[in-house]
């Protein structure tokens, strides 16, 4: 199963703790479309990042999505020219999401060739074309494109040895070489991508991962930060269950209560406690966080 069928799969799971509330989400979401066929940034312009949520969010509540509109609007990127890496994989992603029909062979070895751009000395990928190494987000954008246009990135294994030199002295993960200490979600997308690939990961992971709890629930995005936030949550939540760890029922109940506090009644999330912004990319970290709460 792909990385992205993994993710919706487990959002499917969110009705069951959203219950009436279902039908906002869904109307939140459908909102979220514009005239040009994408959905709406946090400025209200079409972008294909935020389309890939919308349409997860959609489909993870068997909502009705916006096809046609949708793929005229990817049409209109014809093979990815002028694009960066993250609206690359964006655009491979929301070419899946809608299969059939899957885009054209020319246009998948030329949204292939684009990410290939991107590949770093190191073996991994990133967006930063000056850097010459690669990250554990750039990993998992870079397996998630290939997979959803059905095929494996060149050198797999030079992608995972890539991440050894992420790793850092508290036994996790940053996004930046020789970090002092781990990042939650680069932690995070390392443990998903290792266990998709059928990698051991250490169960100190795990402890460290718990560790970055906030006192009134929700993950931290770094040790010490002051405020949890979503994306945080639902990632950590997500590394979590694919190293087979079961939170603490406290825990639980106090994760449960943060999602709560940035529900709204508009139907979506907010990322965090100081966020005055609801769009379709936290609200489908909600419904992640909630599919796996409600396991």
């Amino acid at each position: 199963m792909s990385l992205r069928l993994q993710l919706l799969q487990v959002a499917r799971l969110a009705p069951r703790l959203l219950g009436d509330s279902t039908d906002l989400v869904r109307r939140f979401l459908a909102s979220q479309w514009t005239e040009a066929g994408g959905a709406r940034d946090r400025a209200g312009r079409p972008d294909l990042y935020y389309t890939i949520f919308a349409l997860a969010g959609l489909q993870a509540l068997d909502a009705v999505v916006p096809r046609e509109s949708t793929l005229r609007f990817l049409h209109t990127h014809g093979h990815g020219d002028g694009l960066d890496f993250v609206h690359l994989g964006a655009l491979a992603r929301c070419w899946a999401a809608l299969s059939p029909p899957p885009p054209d062979p020319a246009t998948v070895e030329a949204l292939l060739t684009g990410i290939e751009r991107y590949r770093k000395r190191d073996g991994g990928y990133d967006g930063d074309l000056s850097l010459d190494y690669g990250t554990a987000y750039g990993a998992f954008v870079a397996l998630g494109a290939y997979q959803d246009l059905g095929r494996t990135p060149p050198h797999l294994l030079s992608l995972v040895s890539g991440l050894r030199q992420l790793e850092t002295p508290d036994g996790v993960w940053s996004n930046l070489p020789k970090a002092r200490f781990g990042a939650t979600n680069a932690t995070a997308g390392a443990v998903t991508l290792l266990r998709h690939l059928g990698l051991p990961v250490s169960p100190r992971v795990g402890d460290w991962l718990l560790e970055q709890v906030h006192p009134q629930g929700g993950f931290r995005a770094v040790p010490g930060a002051p405020l949890p936030d979503l994306l945080s949550t639902a990632t950590a939540l997500h590394a979590l269950a694919a190293l087979d760890r079961r939170i603490p029922s406290s825990l639980h109940e106090r994760c449960l209560d943060f999602v709560d506090t940035l529900w709204c009644a508009e139907g979506g999330f907010h990322g965090h406690w100081a966020d005055d912004y609801l769009d379709a990319e936290y609200t489908f970290y909600g419904l992640l966080t909630l599919g796996h709460l409600s396991l």
